[in-house]
């Protein structure tokens, strides 16, 4: 199972999970919900309690990977598969371009 903290400039917004099933998870905070219920990461993803799941990566973060060149040069120098998505994600998105941000979260097996 891999975890990230996604964050909007310095808030935390929530948690995406892939789980060793391979589906994605994704859910707003508590603490974002309550203070930010109109702030959503994207249209389709709007604040709620509960939990989004897909077979797939979501869209909106798998927009946050780099594409041509600059996914050549992440996948050789870190030496991870471009079909790997929650991993090119965890590597290349915790300073990336825009209010986004992507941390890594140490998880344990399910």
């Amino acid at each position: 199972m891999r975890v990230a903290e996604i964050f909007y400039q310095d808030i935390l917004v929530g948690l995406l999970i892939e789980t060793n099933d391979g589906e994605y998870t994704f859910e707003y905070d508590k603490d974002y919900i309550e203070n930010y219920p109109n702030q959503f990461l994207t249209f389709s993803m709007p604040v709620v309690i509960g939990k989004y799941k897909e077979n797939r990566l979501f869209p909106f973060f798998e927009g946050l990977i780099p594409e041509g060149w600059l996914l050549d040069i992440a996948s050789k120098n870190w030496k991870i598969n471009p079909n790997d998505r929650m991993g090119l994600l965890l590597a290349c998105c915790q300073n990336c371009i825009g209010a986004v941000s992507v941390k890594p979260v140490n998880a344990t097996d399910e």
